[in-house]
């Protein structure tokens, strides 16, 4: 009998998935059921099906979103704690022709970066922002970040955020909406199927605004914490389903 290949078997038209080959052969080192291996694969499979893989260039700080130049395969550069958009913009305008993102948690963006994300979004830089919010520190130790909800236990709130002592959680999203300088201002999800779907839609209409050169696009996924929150991926979802949406509600915010 003769040899039977794969490829004989699964057909393209068949095909229901395939890993992008900007993917690194790396193995993904997130925790699992964390929602960052599946907005890397969003952003990938956007950048390759526009065929933009040699014009990008990518900026990942510190926090889990640090790892991700070991598993994307395009230029990538690494920024101190907070200073992703400051080192696109110094990008972008060395390279204006270059499709310039940034990929942050929202300890390094809403909290170090603060200033950094706000000055970018109000100058308009021709860039985009992909924005990871899972209300927690998730890589140094699970302390609260800007974004923890009231009442959410962190290793620094062990009693639950006291909005009193601590202040209120806050919106970046709806801060950079109103801000001149953004275009496109989206917040999504990528713990289900269809939300996948719709980040990707998202995710690619932040690339095709910074080809249109129409200023600066910003994308926020809510994603989960399993190992932050001390819960299960399945808890975690739908803790973050119950709890997370309500105060960051999914959809688009702003389009120009």
């Amino acid at each position: 009998m003769a040899d039977i290949k794969i490829e004989d078997i699964i057909k393209s038209e068949n095909l229901v998935f395939k890993k992008t080959k900007l993917f690194t052969d790396k193995p993904l080192s997130y925790c699992p059921g964390c929602g960052h291996g599946v907005a890397h694969r969003l952003i990938l499979e956007v950048i390759e099906e526009m065929g933009i893989e040699s014009e990008t260039i990518g900026v990942a700080p510190v926090g889990c979103s640090v790892l991700a130049y070991e598993f994307m395969n395009i230029d990538m550069a690494q920024a101190p704690h907070g200073r992703a958009p400051a080192m696109a913009t110094g990008i972008k305008r060395v390279y204006p022709e270059k499709y310039v993102f940034t990929y942050q948690g929202d300890g390094d963006l809403a909290a170090i970066g603060t200033s950094e994300t706000i000055h970018a979004c109000n100058r308009g830089d021709n860039m985009t922002i992909i924005f990871i919010n899972n209300g927690i520190y998730g890589m140094t130790g699970g302390q609260m970040a800007p974004t923890t909800l009231e009442g959410m236990v962190s290793s620094t709130t062990p009693f639950g955020r006291d909005i009193e002592l601590m202040g209120h959680p806050i919106k970046m999203t709806e801060l950079v909406a109103q801000l001149p300088g953004t275009c496109y201002v989206a917040r999504h999800a990528v713990h289900t199927p269809a939300a996948v779907r719709k980040a990707k839609k998202a995710i690619r209409k932040a690339f095709e605004k910074q080809k249109e050169k129409k200023g600066l696009s910003f994308v926020e996924i809510v994603s989960n914490c399993n190992s932050g929150w001390k819960m299960t991926p399945v808890d975690s979802n739908k803790w973050m389903e119950e709890h997370m949406f309500p105060y960051y509600p999914l959809g688009e915010i702003k389009e120009i």
